[in-house]
């Protein structure tokens, strides 16, 4: 049933890991399905076959706690972007579905192809999900329009409304049996190794710290700060043995620690819209959230290593029922009709 493309955006590991579970399916429902990955290398193995690799407009994690916006900048290539638009076959497809992945939004935006959103990123601004005191016009325009689509399909901490399923829960997640061995797994790629270590360290020498760098190549040990590069098998096995999880405010990470039953504490980078929304979501769950590590929020650290208090939440495994959704509704083939170019929700 039909010829997909189906995009993702590989900055950060989630749109990848999300694709683990989604690829799968896609694969049983449809008579092919080729996939595109844009971004930096993928920190995670892909088990299926990647047909489309471009550079797009990835973003570049800072070592302070927010992106490196000079970086970014200066290893964006607008040439290249624009051919990798022109280039892209999408009018070869019955339907491209985009996982806040830009080359095939705008190559599907400049044909007039009709581009479907699967994605968080696409319910973020949804009119009832949470969002965060402080508005952010630039960063509400990057989620609008970074990746634009015809129609959204979307996954958030809660089905806020009809068109918003709850997260993505692979199925190596839904695999695991969660147990509690004391230390606590830190995932904050904006940090760099020095200063994640100087600053767990000085907020306890006793506790064990299992940290997950982007910014290492090797596995150090620090006192009591243990240091790996970003790994799936060794990261999933330290977050089911883990007492919490300290993270930033992304979301399938997050969106998993909730789901294994593990006390989770976040900080949303900095200058990065979306994660103040989730952080906002998290919150109103009852999620502790802080800004930075500097020393006027560690009390707030210190107050979550001894609270034993996690969120209850109810993550089913949906995913199969959202493609059969979002297929039925959006695929020309199925319904022997013209492709539907309607927004689901206006902002």
């Amino acid at each position: 049933m039909g010829r997909i493309l189906y995009a993702i955006q590989g900055t950060g590991n989630g749109h990848l890991a999300r694709a683990l579970d989604v690829v799968p399916l896609l694969q049983a429902r449809c008579e092919q399905v080729d996939v595109l990955v844009s971004g930096p290398p993928a920190d995670l193995p892909l088990p299926f076959a990647v047909r489309y690799r471009a550079q797009g407009m990835g973003f570049l994690f800072g070592k302070k706690g927010g992106i490196n916006f000079v970086r970014t900048f200066w290893q964006f290539n607008s040439a290249t972007f624009l051919r990798e638009v022109r280039q892209l076959p999408v009018e070869q497809y019955d339907l491209v579905i985009s996982d806040f992945e830009p080359v095939s939004s705008w190559a599907c935006k400049v044909r007039g192809v009709p581009c479907v959103a699967l994605s968080h990123q696409s319910v973020v601004l949804h009119p009832l999900a949470p969002r965060p005191r402080s508005e952010d016009p630039a960063g509400r325009a990057v989620l609008r329009h970074y990746a634009p689509s015809t129609a959204q399909y979307g996954f958030h901490f809660q089905a806020y409304a009809p068109e918003i399923a709850t997260p993505v829960i692979r199925q190596q997640v839904r695999g695991l049996s969660a147990a509690n061995d004391g230390h606590y797994t830190v995932y904050l790629p904006a940090y760099e190794e020095k200063l994640l270590v100087e600053r767990l360290q000085y907020l306890s020498r006793r506790t064990r710290w299992e940290v997950f760098s982007k910014h290492s190549t090797t596995a150090a040990t620090h006192g009591n700060v243990r240091v790996w590069p970003v790994s799936g098998p060794a990261f999933l096995d330290s977050l089911a043995r883990s007492a919490g999880v300290l993270c930033g405010a992304g979301f399938e990470t997050p969106a998993e620690a909730l789901y294994l039953g593990k006390k989770l504490l976040v900080m949303p980078m900095k200058q990065q819209y979306e994660q103040q929304c989730n952080a906002a979501a998290l919150a109103h769950m009852g999620v502790p959230v802080i800004k930075s590590l500097k020393d006027k929020h560690l009390d707030a650290v210190d107050q979550w290593l001894h609270e034993d208090r996690t969120i209850a939440v109810d993550y089913p495994d949906g995913t199969a029922a959202v493609l059969d959704r979002l297929l039925r509704e959006q695929l020309p083939a199925a319904n022997g009709r013209a492709h539907p170019r309607a927004r689901l929700f206006a902002e």
